[in-house]
């Protein structure tokens, strides 16, 4: 891309520099520090230029927008012709209160919609079962039936919104939940848009939300992916999600790479099932996090969609040119908000946001202030949502596409994430593969070394936060915290009796006899969960069928 002659110079100039006027700067402003260095504890050097990319082929490395190998995004026009969908995550309390939030947000502007579920839910139990005692609520919306999933969308169109849900082990239940609700309102499944979570093996390597064994979960993975290629042709069945991977502390690289590994073991999943490649990649989507480093959040997204497209085409042979593309939804990051002066973190988010922007994000959720003291608050998420309609309609970052493409810095940067991701691979591809390298604990220890490092950093004044170790001060700051309705789990616990007492006994042993046949044998579960749920099988019920079936997971690492 570079003439080599005019790289010479460019090296001659830039040892110049050095020696001159660096020198002569350095004893009249001395840096602030010996290093510097970004979230992930990488160090940047302090001016880039064509030398720190001179290895760079434009149309191999970076193209055209919409074109291979979709470094600069993958539309041609982006922004300029749609949007990112603003996709708010909502859920608390009773199924009744999330229901009058959604349409709160959808009133505001949000264009999309994104389930949080409660912690009994994510876990596969019942309101009522003892073990979610004290769980109704607290981090999301109760669903334990089909019930609960009919009064959430109520006057919701579910046709014409489309949905994203973050569960994982009880995933495809809550899907069939979800589909069955649809057909209530007499929408077809063919006619739903939206995203299932549904990553079940970063919950082995971050979240721990995990139920049963990575085999059998793996199975309902890829029964899901097959579903949804034969019956839902809008739906991802899979959010092959970074985030939760970064909020456990990892560095950007290592959220690129295991996200990546993931991805790419489903995919392997899938066609030893048997399916052509190109009848699923175009609707596998991701999910990343976007903390607070500007310019290396910006070069992952970029590298993301680079990997991927060259492992879809160059490793696994798609053909399709939607296959080879990455598109993803981006959650500002959590674990960098504070409880301390709560307003600094609307800042903070802003920051992220707009990264995420300018990284060529499809979707987007922008935390709320409030976050780290409470679920938030009607006033708090307005803000939030306002912040991406500001980006939106304000900034100007939307008029072109992939703005920052052509910086040596960024380049650079994008170069770096790249290679740490294929090393990684290569790491894990030694170890026998993802689940090898789980059961081994490879990507805990990984993660938990990261999360040390910059924790240790924060604790010597290294790394500033402000208002935490930086900037602090003795004032109060009173912000309005949700309350939700106390008489919420009441009512939800009443509405299972009755459920119970009502439904069709006959009809439901029938169908959880069907179930259990499914997950003995090897075909596809959802059609026999879905005959569940619309007998209105709960969903502690099903789990409990299922962990007699395919067992209960108990983590142990070699590492």
């Amino acid at each position: 891309m570079y003439d080599p002659e005019k790289l010479k110079e460019l090296r001659k100039l830039q040892e110049k520099w050095s020696e001159t006027t660096l020198q002569q700067s350095a004893g009249r402003m001395p840096e602030r520090r010996d290093e510097f260095i970004t979230t992930s504890s990488e160090p940047i050097e302090r001016v880039y230029t064509p030398l720190d990319v001179a290895g760079m082929d434009y149309a191999a490395d970076l193209g055209m927008p919409g074109e291979y190998p979709y470094t600069r995004g993958v539309h041609p026009t982006l922004h300029r012709s749609k949007l990112w969908t603003m996709r708010m995550f909502a859920g608390f309390g009773s199924a009744e209160e999330t229901n009058q939030r959604f349409k709160y947000l959808l009133a505001q502007g949000q264009t999309g919609l994104s389930v949080a579920y409660d912690l009994a839910t994510l876990m596969g139990y019942d309101t009522d079962q003892p073990e979610a005692e004290g769980e109704f609520g607290v981090c999301g919306v109760a669903v334990s039936s089909l019930k609960d999933m009919e009064i959430l969308f109520d006057g919701i169109p579910m046709d014409k919104v489309s949905t994203s849900m973050t569960i994982n082990s009880p995933a495809a239940i809550i899907w069939a939940m979800y589909i069955a609700a649809a057909e209530k309102q007499g929408v077809r499944p063919e006619q739903l848009r939206g995203t299932l979570q549904n990553d079940i093996l970063k919950e082995y390597i971050a979240q721990k939300e995990y139920i049963f064994p990575p085999e059998p979960s793996m199975r309902l993975v890829t029964d899901t992916i097959e579903y949804a290629a034969q019956h839902l042709p809008q739906w991802n069945p899979v959010s092959i999600s970074g985030y939760h991977i970064r909020e456990a502390g990892s560095t950007a690289a290592q959220e690129l790479a295991f996200t990546l590994a993931d991805g790419l073991e489903y995919v392997r999943w899938a066609l030893d099932r048997g399916l052509d490649i190109d009848d699923f990649a175009p609707r596998l989507s991701f999910f990343f996090n976007a903390h607070n480093d500007f310019f290396e959040e910006i070069a992952k997204y970029r590298a993301a969609r680079r990997i991927w497209a060259r492992q879809m085409r160059e490793v696994f042979g798609a053909k399709n040119p939607r296959s080879w593309l990455m598109r993803f939804h981006t959650q500002t990051a959590g674990v960098s908000l504070t409880a301390q002066q709560p307003e600094n973190n609307v800042v903070r988010v802003a920051i992220q946001a707009l990264a995420a922007v300018l990284g060529g994000t499809n979707s987007l959720h922008t935390n709320s202030m409030d976050e780290a003291l409470a679920l938030p608050s009607e006033h708090a998420v307005t803000v939030a949502l306002r912040t991406q309609q500001i980006i939106a309609e304000e900034s100007g970052v939307t008029n072109t596409v992939d703005p920052l493409g052509g910086s040596f810095f960024v380049e650079a940067q994008t170069d770096r994430m790249e290679q740490q991701a294929l090393d990684y691979f290569r790491q894990i591809e030694e170890m026998g593969g993802v689940l090898a390298a789980i059961e081994r604990g490879f990507f805990q220890a990984e993660i938990a070394d990261a999360a040390y490092r910059y924790q240790r950093e924060i604790d010597s004044g290294e790394r500033g936060i402000v208002g935490v170790n930086a900037y602090q001060d003795e004032g109060g700051y009173e912000i309005p915290i949700l309350e939700m309705d106390p008489e919420g789990e009441r009512r939800q616990v009443a509405r299972l009796r009755q459920l119970r007492a009502e439904r069709d006994p006959g009809a439901l042993g029938q169908a959880l006899d069907r179930l259990r046949l499914a997950c003995q044998g090897s075909e596809n579960t959802m059609p026999a969960l879905l005959d569940a749920v619309r007998a209105y099988a709960t969903l502690g019920e099903i789990m409990s069928l299922m962990k007699e079936e395919f067992g209960v997971y108990e983590e142990s690492v070699e590492i």
